[in-house]
């Protein structure tokens, strides 16, 4: 439900909000993407798969809130000027001329922030909405080892 929160969040910032994202914003989405689908289908079916399966499942899932901590944190240190962040998406960019602007598409700089709360970035809460998510898988795969070990 977490996840569903949050790429139901930026959606929201997005269309409803008028904040653009920016090329590392799209792909902080991915773990939104993939993660909570896989997640679903292994919750609807955690009855009729066999322990291992489920075990990997729920590793993969882990795994791919692990990218999202690791781009949410990267954002916000490109955000913070930590270290730099991707040519396409930061910088003075490239000479244009005047053909060029016929296609005016908004490009939102990756080291730009468009919203701070108590100082922390969108990229920020994401990174630790992330994180949040996977002490969850964690404790949830940790549950599951407990109850199954032999006495």
């Amino acid at each position: 439900m977490l996840g569903l929160a949050t790429i139901l969040g930026a959606w929201g910032s997005q269309i409803i909000g008028g904040l653009l994202p920016c090329q590392l914003c799209l792909e902080q989405r991915m773990a939104y993407y993939y993660g909570p689908p896989l997640l679903l289908v292994v919750l609807v079916t955690w009855n009729r798969l066999p322990l291992t399966v489920w075990y990997i499942a729920m590793a993969i899932v882990t795994a791919i809130f692990a990218w999202g901590i690791y781009m949410g944190s990267y954002h916000a240190g490109v955000e913070w000027g930590f270290w730099p962040g991707p040519t396409a998406c930061t910088g003075v960019g490239d000479a244009i001329d005047f053909d060029a602007l016929s296609n005016m598409t908004p490009i939102i700089g990756c080291d730009v922030v468009q919203f701070r709360l108590f100082g922390i970035s969108l990229a920020g809460y994401n990174a630790l909405i992330s994180l949040i998510i996977v002490v969850l898988l964690i404790v949830s795969i940790s549950a599951q080892m407990l109850r199954s070990k032999p006495d």
